[in-house]
Parts: structure tokens; sequence; C-alpha cells
């Protein structure tokens, strides 16, 4: 029993830090993916949609060749659900970050843990902790203080509603990728999350593609990130509970916020420091004392 304890708490701690590493690669997509659609670079959210798509299922293809075995489908109607309602997010989210600044596109796309949580209690039975609703409120609290630089007052319109609607989408695609982990493996989820989620995306990029070597390298650079991203996140959904997941996606927007301090310019508030901190103290409470204890019957 001890021996089965430490290996799951090993499992535990590798899927949080496979977590944190596909905050860091999705913060950077998100910079990545703001600066291609600026003026000037040409890309639509269409357009990037469909290239990470295209060089995600290209690298998958490359990985099964290398790897036998490595894909194994099995639960067919959840990995193409995963992938339609990724498509979904994909789009929208990139719609998004084309039309408002890419914290406040982050804020509202960061509610989907909560949702996924909440879809969670019905689809697996899960029951949170009254300290893991804790961690998610408090982190959500220090999310918003650092997107919001302490004042919510942004308008609603056509980027805000993508948002939104992506971060429903996500919350979908959260509660798939939990339950097809149970039979398949993170690159056979992820090769679907592509090929599935091509059509829905295609109809957004028939309007010209644009020319120039730096920006099809940053293009290039950013379906990497999210490849990278995607793989750490399905991985990590394997042995963590929805909910917990939801705690540590919270980083997310963080090192997006962080990130877009050197590499977008933006500056440093006060109420975004302590959103920070606020942030970083809940994911650690909801880490420590979020999941249940089973205890030892005899």
């Amino acid at each position: 029993m001890p021996a089965a304890t430490a290996a799951l708490a090993r499992r535990r701690l590798v899927a949080r830090a496979e977590l944190a590493g596909s905050a860091l690669c999705f913060g950077l997509m998100a910079i990545l993916a703001r600066k291609l659609t600026l003026p000037g670079m040409g890309f639509s959210a269409g357009h990037l949609a469909v290239l990470r798509f295209v060089v995600g299922a290209l690298l998958s293809l490359v990985a099964f060749g290398l790897i036998p075995g490595l894909y194994r489908p099995s639960h067919y109607r959840l990995l193409v659900t995963r992938g339609l309602s990724g498509g979904a997010v994909v789009v929208l989210y990139f719609y998004a970050l084309a039309h408002i600044p890419a914290g406040e596109a982050g804020l509202l796309y960061n509610v989907f843990p909560v949702i996924a949580t909440a879809m969670s209690l019905v689809i697996f039975k899960e029951r949170p902790t009254i300290h893991l609703w804790l961690a998610i409120l408090a982190a959500s609290l220090g999310v918003g203080l650092v997107l919001g630089q302490g004042r919510l007052d942004f308008g609603f319109g056509r980027g805000q509603l993508a948002a939104l609607a992506a971060a429903v989408f996500a919350a979908t695609s959260a509660n798939a990728i939990r339950a097809v982990r149970h039979t398949d493996n993170a690159a056979t989820i992820f090769f679907f999350f592509c090929v599935a989620g091509l059509p829905v995306v295609l109809p957004f990029a028939l309007t010209p593609w644009p020319g120039g070597l730096v920006p099809w390298l940053l293009a290039g650079l950013m379906s990497l990130l999210a490849y990278g991203g995607q793989i750490l996140m399905s991985e990590a959904y394997g042995t963590l509970s929805v909910s917990e997941a939801a705690v540590w996606l919270q980083l997310l927007p963080i090192v997006q916020y962080l990130l877009a301090l050197p590499l977008l310019g933006e500056r440093v508030t006060m109420p975004g420091l302590a959103g920070v901190v606020i942030t970083v103290a809940g994911v650690a409470y909801g880490t420590i004392l979020g999941h249940r204890r089973r205890e030892a019957r005899t």
C-alpha cells in the first residue's frame, strides 16, 4: 500500500508539472497569435487555426511512424467529440485574440476550468473538496486582478462573446479528454483533435493567405507550442481529476500576463502583481489540500 501510494504521488507530481508546462506553451502561443493577427502580419484567426491543426496532424503522423503502437484509437465517438469541440475552441479563441486585447481574451476564456468542474460533477460524479473550491475561487480572483488590472470594466462585443463561447467548448473538451484518457493515450487524442477539428476551422481560412518569411516562421513556432501544450495537458488529464486540473489551469493566464510584459511591452501594475501572488497561493493551497484522501480500511 505505501508503495502504491508513493507511486500515485509521483504520478500526480508529474501531472502537475505537465500542466505547468502546458500553461507556458499555451501562454507563448497566445502571444504569438495576437502578434500574427495584428495589422501588417496578414494572418487571420482561421489561418492560424488551420495551420495549427495541419502541423499537429503531421507531427502526430511522424510520431506514429517512429513509435510503433503509439496510435491506438479505441473510443472513436469521444475522440471525434473532443476534436469537434476543440476545433470550435481554437477558431473562437484566435478570433477573440484578433479583436480584443490578449489579457481581456484570456480572462474571459479562463472561466472554462470552472465550467469544466461543474460539468464533471454530473459526468464523472466528482466531488471536489471545499479546499478545492476555495482554491479555484482564489485563483480565479487572482486572474481577475491580473488581467482586469483591478477594474473589470471592458465592453462586450463580438470578441468577448467569442472568448466566452470558446470557454464553453473548452470545458466540454476538458471533460471529453478526461473521459477518453481511460482508453486512449495523449498522442492518439491529439491526432483526432487535429483531424476532426480541421473541417470545423477550414471555412474560416478561405481568405488570401499572407506571405513573408518572418510571419510564417512565427506561425510555425506558434503551432509547435500549441502541439506541446496540448500533449502535456492530455497527459495530465490521465492522472488528475477535472477539478484539480482546474486549479492548475489558472496558471495559464498568469503565464500569459508575465510573458506579455517583455514580449508585448505591457506594463506591470500593483493589482497585477497582487493577482499573481493570489493565484500562485491558490494553486499551492489546492495542490496541498484539494484532493480527497482515502482512509485505509482494515
